[in-house]
């Protein structure tokens, strides 16, 4: 399998102390933010027996929830080692390892061999990507019923907050980005897919949204 430079980046900027610490927060204070009322949104669509397909899904929390709100299974595919030792090791710790899959690698890529599933989640990914329109295709191409995105807001001040951002990640010769993509682009690519919007809601740099597919 290819690597591309923000996969690479990927690898380095979320790496294991990264890793570690993130799940010693997840310890210590559970699911917040955007990833609570991305849960929450998604139990309250109903996700009972349903599989899950958690791309970039971190530490595991997003799965972590949703597997003890009733869903039957999940595949983690990340381009982070790190980030899925981590979620291994909490998987195990919850008793919830036989009930989730980890592939590592570039979803795009991987994508034709990862089977679909009711629920799809991408909390802060798209974000962390370079081609949006590659991974909303496929990824929502894999969501049965439920779609669930949390991104950046697309506003002035978050596309200035990624320029300082990327000027940073560029003077310390990383090259991993961050991108600020449009919203009307990310919801007409997922609309494509027979998809409505069933809730959106946002803080101040974030947006948090689910689709719902529309009946055949």
């Amino acid at each position: 399998m290819k690597c591309c430079s923000q996969c690479a980046g990927i690898e380095r900027q979320f790496d294991q102390e990264t890793a570690s610490e993130e799940l010693a927060d997840y310890h210590r204070e559970g699911l917040t933010g955007t990833s609570r009322a991305l849960v929450e949104d998604l139990i309250a669509a109903g996700v009972e027996g349903a599989t899950l397909l958690d791309i970039g899904g971190g530490v595991g929390a997003v799965q972590h929830a949703l597997l003890a709100a009733g869903a039957a299974s999940a595949v983690h595919v990340d381009a982070s080692s790190a980030y899925l030792k981590a979620a291994q090791t909490e998987a195990d710790r919850r008793g919830l390892a036989g009930r989730i899959r980890f592939w590592h690698g570039d979803f795009v890529d991987l994508a034709p061999e990862v089977a679909p599933a009711d629920v799809v989640t991408l909390d802060r990914v798209i974000c962390c990507y370079h081609d949006m329109p590659g991974l909303v295709r496929a990824s929502a191409a894999r969501a049965q019923r439920l779609y669930g995105l949390v991104y950046p807001r697309d506003a002035w001040w978050t596309r200035l907050s990624s320029r300082l951002v990327n000027a940073g990640y560029w003077l310390r010769r990383t090259p991993f980005r961050f991108f600020v993509h449009r919203t009307s682009a990310v919801d007409d690519l997922v609309r494509a897919h027979g998809f409505q919007l069933l809730s959106h809601r946002h803080t101040w740099i974030w947006q948090v949204v689910v689709y719902v597919r529309e009946p055949a």
